[in-house]
């Protein structure tokens, strides 16, 4: 090699690095000034889920530790695709953020609208709590375990649960329950969780399996009965349940939320959203009303809740082709 091209590759090696410093002392300088006006979290599902409410807890204590205030804006329709479109269209400069839940990772595989992609087109900033998902049915039915269960609708020719619409992690978690016990299931969609667990009291559907926080009173009123648990630990709102793992091992499928903001957004403003935001899931009053809902907070590093959405689109994703699950 010659002195030429030595020294040219010399040159690219310090005009690469020197780039590469110019570009963190603009992030960190931008950092610095961050944020300079209201924040805005979009939140693409109408108020009052558990996302929705966990936002609105947090919302006041990052406020008052950015120094700016936090708007929250809902976003509804269309399963939360055109909220989150928006929210991946948004200028990166930390000062449009979204609070999502599990159907973030599942509609891309569903819906032909949407226009973002889970991990490429967010950044992560922390995974906000974990809700587990209690497997229910109607007191009439002759099932108080999942080994029951899967004797019963085998012995009868399947079973009819109840979902609260096509596109949601009831649906997932019926399908993948479907295939765990090789028993036949035929999903009944209704509009909302209202509806659906109105309809298993009722007798009309037999079974369902939804978030805790949903079907929860109406276990300890006597309307339901509880059979499993879709978390790989007990939950200690029913502490005598035990998890479907327990029978069927390797069964897990859980309700989530988490924040993201667009990609490119400069990572010393996601380590700082992450600092501030997993300090307000740590606040008492905050962890009080969410555990008794039955949710888990969870917190962590931007990586962790990176890594979990890469697991959960992919293992939904999964799912969802080798079942052939649509909206229909």
């Amino acid at each position: 090699m010659t002195v030429e091209r030595k020294n040219i590759r010399r040159m690219k090696r310090l005009g690469a690095a020197l780039l590469a410093t110019l570009c963190v002392a603009a992030s960190t300088a931008f950092a610095q000034d961050w944020p300079s006006k209201p924040i805005r979290i979009l939140v693409p599902n109408p108020p009052g889920g558990v996302t929705d409410l966990l936002t609105r807890l947090v919302a006041p204590r990052m406020s008052d530790a950015l120094g700016q205030p936090i708007v929250i804006e809902n976003l509804p329709g269309a399963g939360g695709v055109p909220g989150t479109n928006q929210a991946a269209r948004a200028n990166p400069d930390g000062h449009t953020l979204a609070a999502v839940f599990d159907s973030f990772a599942t509609n891309p595989y569903l819906y032909n609208n949407v226009q973002y992609d889970p991990v490429k087109d967010f950044a992560p900033i922390a995974l906000m709590a974990r809700q587990p998902q209690v497997l229910v049915v109607n007191t009439k039915v002759a099932a108080k375990t999942v080994a029951d269960l899967a004797r019963v609708a085998k012995a009868s020719g399947g079973m009819t649960f109840a979902v609260p619409g096509l596109a949601t992690s009831s649906r997932f978690s019926t399908e993948l329950l479907k295939t765990t016990l090789g028993i036949d299931i035929t999903v009944v969609p209704y509009k909302g969780g209202a509806a659906a667990i109105t309809e298993v009291m009722g007798g009309q559907v037999q079974a369902m399996i939804a978030s805790i926080g949903l079907v929860l009173p109406h276990i300890q009123a006597g309307r339901l009965v509880p059979i499993g648990v879709s978390s790989l630990k007990r939950t200690p709102q029913l502490p005598n349940v035990p998890t479907i793992a327990d029978t069927f091992p390797g069964f897990e499928a859980q309700s989530w939320s988490g924040m993201l903001a667009p990609a490119k957004t400069p990572r010393p403003v996601i380590d700082r959203l992450n600092a501030v935001l997993v300090k307000a899931l740590a606040a008492p009053d905050v962890r009080e009303k969410m555990e008794a809902l039955g949710t888990e907070l969870v917190g962590g590093t931007p990586e962790q809740f990176g890594d979990w959405l890469k697991g959960e689109t992919q293992r939904w994703g999964r799912i969802i082709r080798e079942q052939k699950i649509t909206l229909e």
